[in-house]
């Protein structure tokens, strides 16, 4: 029966599918924010959520302050019960000395293997019967995710050291990963992310990446866009540097394996 299934809270529908991929028809699973077209940032909370919160079992967060409205809808909902996976606690990952932490840790695909192995566990506390079914699909997932590492390895083996730019720090891990280099200034990516101006001298420099062919790649995040951004997809058009889109919730229609797969296809067909 449906109503005998576990209630699972996902903040965003990139962990709500993690969650469908580990425990398929014997959990219900909620995405608070699953619109392609809406900035997560911009999210804000409503009684719907609130009321889904107080019937979790399970919640998932991404936490470092992506999603904060979760602890403070569960705290509202009164729901002690429920056994929390905060995913950036999970990745281990802090900021680094003088800067701002990336907390967008699911385009670290090691992380995304821990949040597997952990969510087996977890709901193998709360339903021990399915135990092994959990643990069993955590396996084949990680097992996936693993593939996503080679591919990024592959990458690096090929263009290591290649510079990209970005509109906001959304796809600077698996960049990372794949060998690769941001060389725009922290200044202008976490402005976008904060939605705030950027100064012009910053702007300036930004734009002069493409015009003096520092960087091979855009990774633009189409679900924040703004004159700024405009101006940076005009400028890496204009240079003839390819564009990666890249957003922060599932795309319709793809599960999380099959849209990095394309993320990664992408990124490794624009830097040939």
């Amino acid at each position: 029966m449906a109503d005998s299934r576990i209630q699972v809270v996902a903040s965003t529908n990139v962990y709500g599918d993690i969650v469908r991929q580990i425990a398929g028809d014997k959990v219900e699973v909620t995405s608070i924010i699953s619109d392609p077209d809406q900035d997560p940032h911009s999210y804000e909370a409503n009684t719907q959520t609130q009321l889904s919160l107080s019937k979790a079992s399970v919640v998932v967060e991404n936490g470092g302050g992506y999603d904060d409205f979760m602890d403070k809808m569960l705290k509202s909902a009164g729901n002690t019960s429920a056994k929390v996976l905060n995913v950036v606690d999970l990745s281990g990952k802090t900021a680094p000395a003088g800067g701002e932490l990336n907390e967008h840790v699911w385009y670290d695909f090691p992380t995304m293997a821990k949040l597997a192995t952990q969510l087996a566990a977890t709901l193998s506390t709360v339903d021990s019967a399915n135990g092994a079914t959990y643990t069993a699909n955590a396996t084949a997932f990680t097992a996936k995710v693993k593939q996503l590492e080679a591919t990024e390895a592959s990458i690096r083996a090929a263009d290591n050291g290649a510079g990209v730019a970005i509109t906001e720090p959304v796809p600077v891990y698996l960049l990372t990963a794949s060998g690769l280099v941001n060389k725009t200034p922290e200044e202008f990516s976490e402005a976008i992310e904060e939605g705030t101006d950027v100064p012009a001298a910053v702007l300036q420099e930004t734009l002069d990446l493409f015009a003096k062919k520092q960087v091979r790649v855009l990774a633009y995040n189409e679900q924040t866009s703004g004159p700024e951004t405009e101006k940076v997809l005009a400028a890496a058009k204009a240079n003839s540097v390819a564009v990666v889109p890249v957003t922060e919730t599932l795309p319709a229609g793809k599960d999380y394996l099959r849209w990095m797969t394309a993320n990664l296809d992408a990124l490794r067909t624009a830097l040939s």
